[in-house]
């Protein structure tokens, strides 16, 4: 990533100018691009998805942050359609704190068919506390808790035109935290922000 790029990190983790950076750093994979030059393009999207996601960990001190997106996996027998799954991508965790990327590579989208359709019209899943019965958890609750989670709130990464790419996932593995309104429009923000760059990435030829 070149100096300029690195200067913008601290600006798009604000959240403050997240828009204009997105605009910026699509202008600048474009100056770079040369034929073949994917590396590049992944090595500067993922430096910049990993220091929002770190900016979230320390903000709202979280355990563990990750990303998600979706992607084909394979095709079906005997029609040839593709399989619809997602893997995570980006994690970032406290220190005592299992990373859970490694568990979560292909998986088939209708395994979390409740939660996915809930964030395909939502911007969020809220689970403050996972043993509380009176909580909807989408299908989440066991996978959760196996996971050492004690809270977990997942948000919708999309595209400015709506089309649904990823998960932002935040889990509280140390205690049950409760994130007010203001919080989780923050977090949604952040989410919209990684959406624009994300998609931006996919679009690259």
């Amino acid at each position: 990533m070149d100096s300029s790029l690195i200067g913008l990190v601290g600006a798009f983790c604000t959240g403050v100018a997240g828009p204009l950076v997105v605009a910026y750093v699509k202008h600048r994979l474009e100056l770079h691009k040369k034929p073949g030059d994917m590396v590049r393009e992944a090595i500067e999207v993922s430096n910049l998805i990993i220091t929002k996601i770190e900016h979230i960990k320390e903000e709202f001190h979280v355990d563990r942050v990750w990303v998600s997106q979706f992607h084909n996996g394979g095709h079906f027998y005997p029609t040839g359609k593709s399989i619809a799954k997602f893997s995570v991508f980006y994690e970032t965790v406290k220190n005592g704190t299992s990373s859970i990327q490694s568990n979560f590579q292909n998986i088939p989208v209708n395994i979390f068919s409740k939660s996915i359709n809930h964030l395909l019209d939502n911007d969020c899943i809220e689970i403050a506390d996972l043993k509380d019965e009176t909580i909807a958890t989408y299908g989440l609750k066991y996978i959760a808790e196996e996971s050492g989670c004690k809270s977990v709130y997942l948000f919708a990464i999309k595209t400015i035109e709506g089309k649904f790419i990823g998960t932002l996932g935040l889990d509280f593995t140390k205690k049950k935290t409760k994130l007010d309104d203001d919080t989780i429009n923050h977090i949604i923000n952040h989410a919209s922000q990684m959406g624009g760059v994300l998609m931006t990435h996919l679009q690259q030829k």
